[in-house]
């Protein structure tokens, strides 16, 4: 290819890990076309309307590109992607993992399958990620949950497991390659194996790969069901120091009966438990969590056990979202929060997540922290806080450093050796 693939990316890490596939089958065609991919989100509205705005844009700016627009936007509603003018293909999210999907494009202009008929998932072996230091890898995707706010099992389909050897065949080649983290992602990575023979679980597959590949220097893991947390991930959090002490569980809200018109299968206590343990287990650990702000019905009182939970469980990483209604879930149809109410509580939200991460960021002050450089000296230690390390050390490399003070939202730390 005479000009190497653009490939934009909204949304979360597994399309991330899904955009370096698709450079890596886009590179490899060499028919002189310069190639758009963009890989969409469908989270929220907001996530979808950025999609169409920066389609528009690209057009603008490479007016002779192909554009093709896939992820799980495409996904849920093709025909709106394939409505606007400066769009040439839109790609479900199995079509869009095919090897020869860029070299053999397809003639028609949406190619999408049904993703429920999809049974399997197949590792993609990539062989690094542009302008990171970090690799994440694709252990799941798919859920078989039906939050009732979600639209994302009709994007992605139901839980589909990677095999743990193909996982450990990709961990390897990676480390070998210089990565110095693996972060673990997947639609509902907490659900691994109960498709698998002998329905290994996400702690036993996380040690066997810490066993079988020691050269690793670190695991992080993304978001984690609170009811979904197995005995083994748990001894892996107490005993493994190569496990993050940074977890981020999928706890959506604090008030059960909000929980319960979610059809989440947790409750408040159970999201603060585990907090506890986690915490007796390593008694440093940070944890986030995603935390919905104006769900349909929610009133003031259960919004304020919203805002307790951050306190109670003592979270600190906080992704608040503002309730995004989507069309065809069963919330769409419960009674609306006004728009104006939502805002103002997902700021009060945001608000309340960012004193507790200034207070975090403080108490991390005088301590030594492991940070993996990725740009400019820049960096993320273990809590993923992020640090800018003085004197610049390579990129790649994991330093020790001691946290002298902050510069705004981010530490300084001084190499120790």
């Amino acid at each position: 290819m005479t000009n190497p693939p653009k490939v934009i990316t909204f949304g979360c890490r597994l399309n991330a890990y899904e955009s370096e596939v698709m450079r890596e089958h886009a590179k490899a065609v060499e028919d002189g076309v310069e190639t758009v991919i963009v890989n969409t989100c469908a989270v929220t509205a907001e996530a979808e309307r950025q999609a169409r705005q920066t389609i528009r844009k690209l057009r603008r700016d490479h007016p002779h590109a192909r554009i093709v627009v896939t992820g799980c936007a495409a996904q849920v509603s093709p025909d709106k992607f394939a409505a606007m003018a400066e769009v040439d293909q839109v790609l479900g999210n199995a079509e869009k993992l095919h090897p020869d999907i860029f070299a053999h494009p397809p003639e028609d202009r949406i190619v999408v399958t049904d993703i429920m008929t999809v049974r399997e998932t197949a590792l993609h072996l990539v062989s690094g990620f542009e302008g990171r230091a970090r690799a994440f890898v694709e252990v799941q995707t798919g859920c078989d949950h039906r939050c009732t706010f979600c639209i994302i099992p009709f994007g992605r389909g139901n839980n589909r497991s990677v095999p743990m050897g193909r996982i450990v065949d990709q961990v390897r080649g990676l480390v070998a390659q210089g990565f110095a983290e693996v972060v673990f992602t997947g639609v509902d990575i907490t659900a691994y194996g109960s498709d698998l023979p002998g329905t290994p679980s996400l702690g036993q597959m996380a040690r066997r790969l810490l066993a079988q590949v020691p050269e690793l220097p670190r695991l992080r893991l993304s978001s984690l069901d609170p009811v979904e947390v197995d005995d083994d991930l748990l001894r892996l959090v107490a005993e493994e120091p190569r496990l993050m002490p940074h977890f981020h569980l999928s706890a959506q809200a604090g008030d059960d009966m909000v929980l319960k018109r979610m059809k989440r299968r947790h409750l408040r206590d159970d999201v603060i438990t585990l907090a506890a343990k986690l915490r007796d287990l390593r008694p440093d650990i940070a944890l986030g969590a995603d935390i919905i702000a104006g769900f349909p019905t929610e009133d003031e009182e259960m919004f304020r056990r919203s805002l307790d939970l951050v306190d109670e469980a003592g979270l600190t990483h906080l992704h608040v979202f503002p309730y995004s209604s989507r069309p065809g879930t069963p919330a769409a149809r419960m009674p609306k929060v006004p728009g104006d109410v939502v805002k103002e509580r997902a700021a009060r939200l945001r608000a309340k997540g960012q004193a507790a991460m200034d207070s975090f960021l403080d108490s991390r002050l005088g301590q030594s922290a492991c940070v993996l450089v990725e740009k400019d000296g820049q960096g993320f230690c273990g809590h993923y806080l992020p640090v800018r390390v003085t004197d610049a050390p390579a990129e790649g490399r994991v330093v020790t450093v001691r946290l002298t003070h902050r510069d705004g939202a981010a530490l300084v730390g001084e190499p120790t050796a």
